[in-house]
């Protein structure tokens, strides 16, 4: 079937309610958006026929995702800024907050994300740097038209980071147990947890915009 041999990003891009189902199973498709789907649910053990009916139904209940391939390259550059990168600078530092409460107060307890705290304090300081990087150079780069050999290389940059910003979810989900829950777990446990699962669902969203979206075309990939 056409749609197995079509790589998550274009899917992505293309359908943006897919992402609800990308996001359910934890198929990248921000950094590994070029893999196919196929490739995808073979690398994950994930039946794809179960995908693709997932895929349908998200199509048919449809939502009120923006088709960003419809928007320019300047409309979707400010739409990074104000939503995703405000959203970072405003949530982690609360993320970092509520981490080393739950490290100090329930450090004899079984399954406490030990050193969590220190991680997304790190994190963060990456971002500040990766964001600062993108809004002063590329983006401005980006927004008076900037193309092909212009933007190649601060690209690459980019998405490098971008690369090492999935390996810091990978650190987090492991440090948390795939943000499950103890049962001990107190209230700040809990919505730790929770903002942690929504942070990850919304850099998977942003690093897509980026990678698959702004920078493909700005490099003639898309």
């Amino acid at each position: 079937m056409q749609l197995l041999q079509t790589p998550l990003g274009e899917l992505a891009r293309a359908t943006p309610s897919s992402t609800r189902v990308f996001l359910r199973h934890r198929l990248d498709f921000c950094c590994g958006g070029r893999r196919t789907l196929a490739e995808a649910c073979a690398s994950a053990g994930i039946d794809p026929a179960m995908i693709l009916q997932e895929l349908a139904l998200e199509a048919e209940r449809g939502g009120t995702e923006i088709r960003w391939e419809t928007r320019t390259q300047t409309e979707l550059a400010n739409f990074i800024e104000s939503h995703y990168h405000a959203a970072i600078r405003r949530d982690l530092p609360t993320l970092i907050e509520a981490a080393r409460k739950v490290e100090r107060v329930h450090a004899a307890k079984p399954g406490v994300p030990a050193g969590l705290g220190d991680v997304l304090r790190d994190f963060l300081d990456e971002m500040q740097r990766h964001m600062a990087k993108e809004e002063t150079i590329l983006f401005p780069l980006i927004r008076r038209g900037g193309r092909g050999e212009a933007v190649y290389m601060p690209v690459r940059v980019m998405e490098s980071e971008h690369d090492n910003h999935r390996d810091e979810l990978a650190t987090i989900r492991e440090l948390t147990d795939d943000f499950q829950v103890p049962a001990h777990a107190c209230a700040t446990w809990k919505a730790l947890y929770h903002g942690l699962e929504t942070f990850e669902a919304e850099l998977m969203e942003h690093i897509h915009l980026e990678n698959n979206l702004l920078f493909a075309r700005a490099t003639g990939r898309g």
